[in-house]
């Protein structure tokens, strides 16, 4: 059966783990002779560095298309990029605009590709599974199931990192806490819907104090995300009061660590003091981006 990482949801509690225990160790999964497709619409560093070099890691090819060079439904259908893709590859990840497109690529290519989503307007789970990575060699020696009852607030604005990291820490035990105003609040109904898993716990409000009191992790992203850059002065004022400082880490507590998935707006979301502090874990975060595709490739390449 083909395997996709396109949510942390559908991939579920036990294949979540998987994920993450192939991170650390592929197992002998071998990508060798093999490329994988890496299509980005929107721009990337972290994602695109990782992603190649975690295909690198597993002895296989990465070849990379802009957006402008496919151009999904402009130039040509997703549709057709998709069968064209399956006719030279076997794996595509993709960071896209719209999340629909990979349930239609699925369907076109009648499930033989397998796709790893590298962001889309509704999910972000490789970023998700890094923060998991990152996070379990803090808190527990590297276990992920190990994070059971550890307390995680996110403070501002809950975009599509906010909606995969609730639903990967609530499938792990975790308790997850968003200090947000009310239109930034966690969508529903969309692809990655943390409502849908039962286990964990979820609270929502607009308080930043009582979000994070006694948290063990705060963590935050920026406020004008890609494409809502016409936003930015609205963002700017509705959030201003979510932005994360030594002052918001304190009352966590002071062993509580600092997450951001980057790129970082320095003065906006979060300050110097706090991203360049002792308690910030974002550079083992971006690192753990190279694990977690690692984990993802071998994972959909049947690794168990």
């Amino acid at each position: 059966m083909t395997r996709h990482v396109t949510t942390i949801e559908e991939l579920g509690r036990a294949g979540l783990l998987e994920v993450c225990r192939l991170a650390r160790d592929a197992g002998g999964v071998s990508l060798a002779g093999d490329g994988v497709a890496l299509v980005f619409e929107r721009p990337s560093l972290r994602t695109r560095a990782s992603s190649a070099v975690a295909v690198t890691d597993l002895g296989g090819h990465p070849t990379f298309f802009t957006g402008d060079e496919i151009g999904i439904d402009s130039r040509e259908s997703a549709e057709d990029v998709a069968r064209t893709i399956a006719a030279y590859f076997s794996i595509a990840a993709l960071r896209v605009r719209d999340h629909g497109v990979f349930a239609r690529m699925r369907e076109a290519t009648k499930d033989r590709l397998s796709v790893i989503n590298l962001l889309s307007n509704e999910a972000h789970p490789t970023q998700a599974i890094a923060d998991l990575l990152t996070l379990a060699d803090h808190f527990s020696a590297g276990d992920v199931a190990g994070l059971a009852g550890l307390e995680v607030a996110y403070v501002g604005d809950a975009t599509n990192v906010a909606r995969s990291l609730s639903v990967a820490l609530r499938l792990v035990g975790a308790c997850v806490r968003v200090a947000s105003p009310a239109r930034y609040r966690l969508a529903r109904g969309r692809a990655e819907d943390p409502d849908r898993v039962s286990t964990g716990s979820l609270v929502e409000g607009d308080d930043v104090v009582e979000g994070v009191r006694g948290a063990d992790v705060v963590y935050t992203d920026a406020w004008v995300s890609m494409g809502a850059e016409a936003e930015t002065e609205r963002r700017r004022r509705d959030l201003q009061g979510y932005r994360v400082t030594p002052d918001v880490l304190d009352v966590a507590g002071p062993e509580a660590v600092f997450l951001h998935c980057l790129p970082a707006h320095r003065g906006d979301e979060v300050v110097d003091a706090v991203l360049d502090g002792p308690r910030s874990l974002i550079w083992q975060q971006a690192a753990h981006r190279r694990s977690a595709m690692r984990g993802a490739l071998a994972w959909v390449r049947g690794g168990a």
